[in-house]
C-alpha cells in the first residue's frame, strides 16, 4: 500500500497462555520519581533525582527510599497457585532476558520466595480496576525484593517488560556487562488505554525473511505492542505458499521493489511452516499476529500469477477473467506505482483463488483479525458499486470463518455491508471534519470498530525532515503525508480518540505504526525508520490521555524518557534515527582489565553510549574537539583516553564506541578507576572500570 495517491473520498508448543483482549481502557495520572540508573551504570557526574524513564508511561507509580539489587543468588519464583504454569513460563522469559548480561544463573522456580528473588504471581492486585483486568499489572520492589502480580498472564508479561526499564540500560546487552543491577524501590500500577496496540510490517514491496521478521517482534514487544500486522500481498510480490496455487510463489514472489536505481530487488517467500513458526513467535511475546492480502486493489502479483493458470483444476472458468486491472495482459510493475490492479468480482476464478488464500491463511492464524484490505480501488477500475460487491463477498467468506472482518476505512464506504464489530483502519492523513475523514465517520454509521493510522502520525515510512536543499534520511522514505517531514513530534502529539470528528474513544480499540516497504530492502533499514517513532505510538496507546503538544509538558517529559531508551536500543543493537528533536543522553559502562605480570594495562575501559554526536566530536578524547574523557587509573594518576567505533551513516546510528587507554601501576593491587566522559552539551557521565594486577 502505497499512500502517495491520498483518496479523500492453538499453540500448544508456545508455553504460553493466550489471554482474551481486554475492553478499551482510559488510564489514570502517572506520577515519575527518582533515577534508575544504577551504582555503575552510567551516571550524570552531578548526582541529580530523575524521573523514572519508563516507555510507555505507567498509570500510576510511586518511588520509596532504597533500592532493589539483582544479584547472582536471586532466583525468578513462581508463587503455587492456579496459573503457576503461565508464571513458570513467564519466569523463564525474564531469566532470559537477564541472563546475558548479568552473568547471573537465575533459575525459573516454583515455591516460596526469599529475600532478593523476583516474585511472579497470578492474583488479584487490589489496586487494579476491573478495566485494566485483561493486561494491567502491579509491580512492588523493595529493598530486599520485587514482585509482580497480575490478573492473566499477559499482564504479568506486560509487567516484565516494565522490569526491565527499571535496570539500567546495559541490561539490554547480549554478552556480560559489569552491573551491578539495582533499581529503585517503586509500586507501579498500570494498564493499557487501548486493547490493541500494533506495527504493521509490508513484505510485500520488499520481502524479508522469518527469522528478521522475528527480531523485529521481539523489539516492538518490549514497548508492549501486543498486534503484529502483516501486509504479505500486494502488486510487487505475493510471500507465502498457497496449496492448490503454486504460481502465487513460483511466478508471485520472484521480485521486489527496485531501489538504489535498481529496476527490481530480489523477493522470496515462505513456507506454510516458516508462518506458523513466526505466529507462534508472535504468540509468545503476547503478540496476535493478524495476516493481510490486500483486495480487491493493490494484488498485480495475484493477477500476474493466475492469469495464465490455465491448466489449474481449481480454476473452474477462465483465469483470464479475473483481471480487472488497466493492462491486458496484466504487467509486472516494480516501481513505488498504485492503483493499476484490481481482481474482478464477478468471476468464479477471482473467488477460487480467494477463498483458498483465506481458509489457509485463518486456519494457520488463531487470532480472531483477518485483513482483507480494500484500499485505492480507482473507480475507473470498479465502480463503487463493483468494488461493494467484491468487499460483501469476501468479508461473507470471512465471517463463515470465524473471524473478526478487517480493513483499510475504505471498506466502510457506500454499499458495504458488514459485520457488526468489524474493524477499519483510519488512514487518511486528515483530521476534524476536513476531506477524507468521511471514511471514519461512515465506519461508525455501520457498527463498526476503528484502529487509529493516520498517515500523518503513524505511517514509519514517512521521512524524518524534508526541507528544499535535503531530507533525511535521503535514501529511504516517502513524504507524501509528511511533506515537511515526521518526526517524534508527529508520532507523539495526536490523541487517538478525537482526531477526526465523530470518532470518539467509544468506537477507537486502538492506534497502529504502518511500516511500508517500497524503499526498505533491509531490516536495518525497517528499524532505522520504526525507531524512536514507534515508541511514542506505543505511549500513545498505552498511556493515559494528556495534552499531547510540541509545548506541551507531557510531551517534554516523554522526550526526556525516550533520551534514556537511546542507550537501551544501542546496547540492544537496534538501529535507529537519533532524531534532532530528542536530547539523546551520554551513557557508559565500566570494563575489567587485568595487568601483565609488569603492571602494564592496555585496552577497554569502558562503553559509550553517544547517539546522534558528529564523527567529528567522537574520533578520540580531545578537549578541543569538544570530547573529553579522562581516565582516573585509581592510584592517583590521571590521562585521557581514546575513542574508537563505527561511524554513523545517512541510514544507520553511530555504533557504541569504546573507550581504551594505557597505563602501568607501580605496585600489584585491585584498582577501581573512574573514566569521565563529555560530549557537546550533553550532561557528562563517569564509569567505574576495575584493574587487576595479581
Amino acid at each position: 500500500m502505497n499512500r502517495k495517491l491520498y483518496l479523500p473520498a492453538a499453540l500448544g508448543s508456545l508455553g504460553r497462555w493466550l489471554v482474551a483482549s481486554a475492553a478499551m481502557v482510559i488510564g489514570i495520572a502517572a506520577v515519575t520519581f527518582a533515577s534508575t540508573a544504577g551504582p555503575a551504570a552510567a551516571r550524570p557526574a552531578a548526582d541529580a533525582a530523575l524521573a523514572l524513564d519508563i516507555v510507555p508511561k505507567p498509570v500510576s507509580a510511586a518511588v520509596g527510599s532504597g533500592r532493589f539489587t539483582l544479584d547472582r543468588s536471586a532466583r525468578i519464583v513462581a508463587v503455587p497457585g492456579a496459573g503457576t504454569t503461565a508464571e513458570l513460563s513467564i519466569a523463564e522469559d525474564l531469566a532470559a532476558y537477564l541472563r546475558p548480561a548479568t552473568g547471573y544463573p537465575l533459575p525459573a522456580v516454583v515455591g516460596a520466595p526469599a529475600p532478593g528473588d523476583i516474585v511472579l504471581k497470578i492474583g488479584d492486585p487490589a489496586a487494579l480496576k476491573p478495566v485494566g483486568r485483561a493486561e494491567g499489572y502491579r509491580l512492588d520492589t523493595t529493598a530486599s525484593s520485587s514482585t509482580i502480580e497480575a490478573p492473566t498472564a499477559h499482564g504479568l508479561y506486560n509487567g516484565v517488560q516494565t522490569f526491565r526499564q527499571l535496570l539500567s540500560p546495559w541490561v539490554n546487552s547480549a554478552t556480560v556487562a559489569p552491573g551491578p543491577w539495582t533499581m529503585p524501590v517503586v509500586t507501579i500500577t498500570d494498564y493499557p488505554r487501548y486493547q490493541y496496540r500494533g506495527v504493521m510490517l509490508d513484505i510485500a514491496r520488499h520481502y524479508e525473511n522469518p527469522a528478521a521478521v522475528e527480531k523485529l517482534i521481539a523489539q516492538v514487544a518490549a514497548y508492549k505492542i501486543d498486534v503484529f500486522h502483516l501486509h504479505l500481498s500486494d502488486d510487487q510480490g505475493f510471500r507465502l505458499a498457497i496449496a492448490g496455487f503454486p504460481r502465487l510463489t513460483s511466478t508471485g514472489s520472484v521480485g521486489s521493489v527496485g531501489t538504489g536505481g535498481r529496476q527490481q530487488d530480489p523477493g522470496g517467500f515462505w513456507t506454510k511452516a516458516q508462518y506458523l513458526a513466526v505466529v507462534a513467535d508472535a504468540a509468545a511475546h503476547f503478540i496476535t499476529l493478524v495476516p493481510e492480502v490486500d483486495s480487491p486493489g493493490h494484488n498485480n502479483a495475484i493477477i500476474v500469477s493466475e492469469y495464465g493458470d490455465a491448466g489449474n483444476p481449481a480454476l473452474p472458468a477462465n483465469p483470464h477473467g479475473i483481471n480487472c486491472g488497466q493492462s491486458t495482459p496484466p504487467q509486472w510493475d516494480y516501481t513505488e506505482d498504485v492503483g493499476y490492479s484490481a481482481l474482478c468480482p464477478d468471476s468464479p476464478d477471482t473467488w477460487a483463488i480467494m477463498t483458498a488464500i483465506i481458509d489457509q491463511l485463518t486456519a494457520s492464524t488463531p487470532g480472531p483479525y483477518y485483513d482483507l484490505g480494500g484500499d485505492e480501488v480507482p473507480a475507473s477500475l470498479l465502480s463503487p458499486a463493483k468494488y461493494a460487491q467484491f468487499i460483501n463477498t469476501e468479508a461473507g467468506i470471512v465471517g463463515k470463518r470465524d473471524r473478526t472482518v478487517m480493513g483499510w476505512a475504505d471498506i466502510a464506504g457506500p454499499g458495504t455491508m458488514l459485520p457488526p464489530g468489524s474493524v477499519a483502519e483510519y488512514w487518511q492523513p486528515a483530521a476534524g471534519n476536513s476531506p477524507g475523514t468521511e471514511t471514519g465517520r461512515e465506519a461508525v454509521a455501520k457498527g463498526m470498530k476503528v484502529v487509529m493510522a493516520p498517515a500523518n502520525h503513524t505511517y514509519l515510512d514517512q521521512k524524518y525532515a524534508v526541507t528544499a536543499q535535503a531530507s533525511a534520511p535521503t535514501s529511504l522514505g516517502m513524504n507524501w503525508a509528511c511533506p515537511a517531514g515526521c518526526d517524534v513530534s508527529s508520532a507523539f502529539n495526536w490523541d487517538p480518540g478525537s482526531l477526526v470528528t465523530g470518532v470518539t474513544d467509544r468506537n477507537v480499540i486502538g492506534v497502529e505504526g504502518d511500516m511500508w516497504g517500497e524503499t526498505v530492502p533491509t531490516m536495518s533499514d525497517v528499524d532505522y525508520m520504526v525507531f524512536p517513532r514507534l515508541p511514542a505510538l506505543a505511549e500513545v496507546a498505552w498511556s493515559r490521555p494528556a495534552k499531547r503538544t510540541t509545548t506541551s509538558a507531557a510531551y517534554r517529559d516523554f522526550l526526556r524518557r525516550l533520551a534514556v531508551q537511546g542507550t537501551r536500543l544501542q546496547v540492544a543493537k537496534v538501529n535507529f534515527y537519533p532524531s534532532t528533536e530528542v536530547t539523546w543522553q551520554l551513557a557508559a559502562e565500566g570494563a575489567r582489565l587485568s595487568a601483565t605480570p609488569s603492571g602494564h594495562v592496555d585496552g577497554t575501559v569502558a562503553t559509550l553510549s553517544a547517539p546522534g554526536f558528529p564523527t567529528s566530536t567522537l574520533t578520540m578524547c580531545d578537549s578541543s574537539l569538544g570530547v573529553g574523557c579522562t581516565i582516573n587509573w585509581g592510584d592517583g594518576t590521571t590521562s585521557t583516553g581514546d575513542v574508537t567505533g563505527a561511524n554513523a551513516t545517512d541510514t544507520q546510528v553511530n555504533s557504541l564506541y569504546t573507550i581504551s587507554g594505557e597505563h602501568t601501576y607501580a605496585h600489584p593491587g585491585t584498582y577501581h578507576g573512574v573514566v569521565t566522559l563529555s560530549a557537546g552539551n550533553a550532561a557528562p557521565v563517569t564509569a567505574d572500570f576495575t584493574a587487576v594486577w595479581p
